[in-house]
């Protein structure tokens, strides 16, 4: 009997040591396990101010814009051109890379926007590892930051309502126009489709512009044929949006997005040889009869996919948004339109970014 009464006592030991081990297994594995919040970090700065308040989130418009170190100046003329045609209070969230946050930072202090309110955000591109893979044709739409606008809810910023940015493009207009727009019910974004401006039509033929989803996605591949999304309905341009984040959580719309990245990851059923890059196609299946239509007015685009292909002055007067998107920027040359984009352009006090001019080739 006290030979048995041993055995157990040892066996009691070892069950408990047992548990104790493996209660110390679960809580390391929680302790060490990544946060979604480490994917960004809220960085400070003597030019920079606090994020907004709850309490006053309400009475500002807040802009989310990328800057990354090859197009800060880009970056820098669109945050100009909101903040100089408005008399309402912006908040920029500025979202870059680590290498960029100095210059970003010096940039901002050292120029006519030392006055702005505004946050850096960086982004972690680890969050993108199993979802991009690396293609060569247009290698500026890989660009990490390129799929910040799938990770809204997750930047360090209390608002219900935001406008992303891109950083190619020029307001013209009172951003408050385009933030007080009206969402539908149960919708999380609004966008302007690519068939929604006569005017601009003639143009887009000419240049051979894709403005349908069959430009955008590869219907040979059984994954996009079971959408059942009709090839020829019109696609829309994920550049300039307005979003609410509450709806945005509620859909679980960054899931849904990383859901077809890492589809196309496996079956290719997308690529960046193809219209809009690798960030545009995944909002089209996601967002496929779920968003508001907004003014066009808010996003004439198409300015950057000819060198030589123009609207009418009369035209681009009257619009309050305007969009080099594609391979011809105004910051260098050839490219359209130049003036519209210069009058917004505040050199880099850093001379690291500088515009490219005929009279300055050798």
């Amino acid at each position: 009997m006290a030979l048995l009464r041993k055995i157990n006592r040892i066996l009691l030991g070892l069950l408990v040591l047992m548990v104790c081990l493996l209660l110390h297994s679960t809580l390391l594995r929680a302790s060490t396990r990544p946060k979604l919040s480490d994917h960004w970090k809220s960085l400070g700065g003597a030019a920079q101010v606090p994020a907004v308040k709850a309490s006053k989130a309400n009475n500002v418009i807040p802009i989310i814009i990328c800057a990354s170190e090859e197009r800060i100046g880009a970056t820098m003329a669109t945050i100009n051109s909101v903040y100089s045609n408005t008399d309402a209070s912006v908040f920029f969230y500025i979202v870059t890379l680590r290498d960029a946050v100095r210059l970003t930072r010096q940039y901002i202090g050292r120029t006519k926007l030392k006055g702005i309110k505004y946050k850096i955000l960086e982004f972690n591109p680890m969050v993108l590892k199993g979802k991009v893979k690396p293609d060569s044709s247009r290698p500026d739409l890989l660009h990490p930051l390129n799929f910040v606008r799938f990770y809204l809810p997750l930047l360090d910023i209390n608002h219900k309502r935001v406008i992303y940015l891109d950083d190619d493009v020029i307001v013209q207009g009172d951003i408050k126009d385009l933030f007080n727009i009206k969402l539908k019910s149960g919708h999380a974004a609004a966008f302007s489709t690519d068939c929604d401006l006569p005017s601009t039509h003639e143009m887009v033929r000419s240049i051979g512009m894709q403005t349908t989803y069959m430009g955008f996605l590869d219907y040979r591949k059984k994954e996009v044929k079971d959408l059942g999304i009709n090839p020829r309905e019109c696609s829309f341009n994920p550049g300039v949006f307005v979003a609410d984040i509450s709806e945005w959580k509620k859909q679980k719309i960054t899931k849904q997005l990383e859901k077809w990245m890492e589809e196309n990851f496996r079956h290719n059923i997308y690529s960046s040889a193809m219209a809009g890059g690798v960030a545009t196609p995944p909002m089209l299946i996601v967002f496929h009869d779920k968003y508001t239509t907004m003014d066009p007015l808010w996003h004439v685009r198409h300015l950057g996919w000819s060198p030589d292909a123009r609207y009418s002055e009369s035209f681009l007067e009257e619009a309050r948004l305007l969009h080099w998107n594609g391979p011809f920027k105004p910051w260098n040359y050839p490219a359209v339109h130049l003036d519209l984009w210069e009058r917004w352009f505040i050199p880099d006090p850093s001379k690291r970014f500088s515009l490219v001019r005929p009279e300055s080739n050798d």
